[in-house]
C-alpha cells in the first residue's frame, strides 16, 4: 500500500499546494523541451561546419537545459514528498492514492481540472477513469 493514502476531500484540499506545482512542473517540462531542441540543433550545426555558432551558444544552452531539468525535478520532488504521483509531466496528470474497500486506487487529476472527480484502479491508468463517487 502507498505511504500516504487519501480521501476525495483531503486529496481536493491539497489541491491548493498541489495545483502551482503542476502548473509550474507543465510549463517547466515546456521550457526544457525547448531548450532540449535548441541544444540538438546547436549540436548538429557543430557537427556540420560550426557556421553562425558564437562560441558561448554550446555552453549557454547546456546551461539552461540543466536549469530546465532541475526546475521540473524539483517540482516532481515537491509533489512527491506530499504522497501524490506524477504520472505525465506534459499534462500535469498526477493521481493520489486511496482506497476504495479493499482496493487499492488512484484519485485522478490534472492541470486544468478544478477539482478531483475522477479515479480509476492501480493497473488502470488515465484510460480507466471513472467519475466520483466511489
Amino acid at each position: 500500500m502507498a505511504e500516504r493514502v487519501f480521501t476525495v476531500e483531503e486529496a481536493n484540499a491539497l489541491l491548493e499546494t498541489v495545483r502551482p506545482l503542476a502548473e509550474r512542473m507543465v510549463a517547466d517540462r515546456r521550457a526544457l523541451a525547448r531548450a532540449m531542441a535548441r541544444h540538438a540543433r546547436i549540436e548538429g550545426t557543430m557537427r556540420g561546419n560550426s557556421g553562425g555558432i558564437s562560441p558561448e551558444e554550446p555552453s549557454a544552452a547546456a546551461t539552461t537545459l540543466c536549469e530546465e531539468a532541475d526546475a521540473v525535478a524539483r517540482c516532481l520532488d515537491q509533489i512527491n514528498r506530499l504522497g501524490v504521483v506524477v504520472k505525465d509531466l506534459d499534462t500535469g496528470l498526477v493521481d493520489f492514492p486511496a482506497v476504495r474497500g479493499d482496493e487499492e486506487i488512484f484519485l485522478c487529476w490534472q492541470v486544468g481540472e478544478d477539482e478531483i472527480r475522477y479515479w480509476h484502479g492501480r493497473e488502470e491508468g488515465f484510460a480507466g477513469r471513472k467519475e466520483l463517487p466511489l
